[in-house]
C-alpha cells in the first residue's frame, strides 16, 4: 500500500477556491457573454466583463484547468459543452440561477458554519436581527425572480427524470405545492400531454408563474392558485408533489404538511416527495449531508432525511404502497398511495 498524502484533504479544504472562480465567473456573465460572441481572446473578455490586466489571465486559465472553459492554440476561449448547455442565461437548461443565488447569499452564510455548529441556530439574515429570508425574499419582487429561477435550476433535472420514472400515464391532473417558477410542471406537462397541472405557492409568485408558463406555451394547461400550505388547503389533484420542501422545516412540520396532503388526495391519489435524500446509511450522498448543514444555516429547525425516513412518515400518515426511488446520485422521490 502506498503511503497516505495530504493532497486531497488540502484539495477539500481549500475547495473554495475553485467554487468562488465558477461563482465570479456566472456573476460576471461569462459563460452568457461567450455564448453571445464566440471564442474570445484574454485581452477581449477582460474589456468586455471588466477584469484587471493583472487578474484576467490566470482567472480565465484557472477555469480552464477547472474544465469549464476551452482554450485553444490561438489563446481564444470558449465555453465547453457543460458550459454551454447549463450556464448560459439564454438556455433551458440554465442552472446558473442557484449559482448565483448561492453567490450572493449562502457564500458568505457559509463562512459561520462553525458558530452554526456550536449554537444550532440560522447564519442568514435572521441571525443579525432581519427578517425571515422567506419573507424577505418574497417582500422583493427582483430578488424573488432570482430565487424562483434558482430552484428552476435545482429542479429541471429532477422533474426530468420524475417524468420519465413515475406512471403519469394513469393520471390527469398534478399540483405541484410550492411550484416556484413552474419548472417541474412544465417538463411534466411537456412530456404528458394528457396532464394538466397547478402551481401553488404564495400570491407574490404568480407573475412569474404565470409568465414562465406562457413563454413555454402551456398556459392553456397550467393555472396558478395563491395559497400558504399552512394556511389553505391544498388543491385537488390526482398526484400532490412536494419538491424541495420538507426539507426547509422541523419533524412536526413536515408530519403536518404530510397529514394535509393526505386529507387533501382522493383515494387512489398520490403524493409524491422528491428531494436531496441521504443515502439510508448516511455514507454516499455528500450533497444531501451538505444540503442538511445548508438548512442548518438557513432555517430555525429543517434538516434532510434518508429516503427509509420519508417511508416511515407517508406510512404513518396513512398512505400504502410506499415506495422509493433514487433518481440521481444525489435525488430520491418517495412516492405513497391514499
Amino acid at each position: 500500500m502506498s503511503e497516505p498524502t495530504p493532497d486531497a484533504i488540502l484539495q477539500l479544504g481549500l475547495g473554495f477556491w475553485a467554487s468562488k472562480t465558477l461563482l465570479s465567473a456566472v456573476e460576471l456573465g461569462l459563460f452568457s457573454g461567450l455564448a453571445e460572441t464566440g471564442p474570445q481572446t484574454a485581452e477581449q473578455l477582460g474589456a468586455r466583463h471588466g477584469l484587471h490586466p493583472r487578474a484576467r489571465r490566470d482567472f480565465l486559465d484557472a477555469l480552464v484547468a477547472l474544465g469549464l472553459l476551452g482554450r485553444d492554440a490561438t489563446g481564444h476561449y470558449a465555453n465547453t459543452p457543460a458550459t454551454a448547455a447549463f450556464l448560459d442565461r439564454a438556455q433551458p437548461g440554465y442552472v446558473g440561477g442557484l449559482l448565483e443565488m448561492a453567490n450572493a447569499r449562502l457564500y458568505p452564510f457559509w463562512g459561520r458554519l462553525t458558530e452554526a455548529l456550536r449554537s444550532g441556530a440560522p447564519q442568514n439574515e435572521a441571525r443579525d436581527g432581519g427578517p425571515d429570508p422567506f419573507a424577505a425574499i418574497y417582500a422583493d419582487p427582483a430578488g424573488l425572480e432570482g430565487f424562483l429561477r434558482g430552484m428552476t435550476g435545482v429542479s429541471r433535472p429532477v422533474a426530468q427524470a420524475i417524468a420519465a420514472a413515475f406512471p403519469w400515464g394513469a393520471h390527469r391532473s398534478v399540483a405541484d405545492i410550492g411550484c416556484a417558477q413552474g419548472s417541474f410542471l412544465v417538463e411534466l406537462l411537456t412530456a404528458h400531454p394528457q396532464l394538466t397541472g397547478i402551481g401553488f405557492d404564495l400570491p407574490p409568485v404568480r407573475p412569474v408563474f404565470e409568465r414562465f408558463a406562457a413563454e413555454h406555451r402551456l398556459a392553456d394547461r397550467l393555472r396558478f392558485a395563491p395559497g400558504s400550505f399552512f394556511d389553505d388547503p391544498l388543491p385537488a389533484a390526482e398526484v400532490l408533489v412536494m419538491g424541495h420542501i420538507l426539507h426547509d422545516w422541523d419533524l412536526p412540520t413536515k408530519r403536518m404538511l404530510i397529514d394535509k396532503a393526505h386529507a387533501a388526495l382522493q383515494a387512489g391519489g398520490a403524493l409524491l416527495v422528491y428531494d436531496a435524500m441521504i443515502d439510508d446509511d448516511r455514507r454516499a450522498n455528500a450533497f444531501g449531508l451538505l444540503m442538511s448543514l445548508n438548512m442548518l444555516i438557513e432555517t430555525p429547525g429543517g434538516f434532510d432525511y434518508t429516503g427509509a425516513d420519508c417511508a416511515a412518515w407517508l406510512r404513518e400518515a396513512g398512505f400504502r404502497d410506499v415506495r422509493v426511488e433514487r433518481l440521481s446520485p444525489t435525488h430520491a422521490m418517495a412516492v405513497g398511495v391514499k
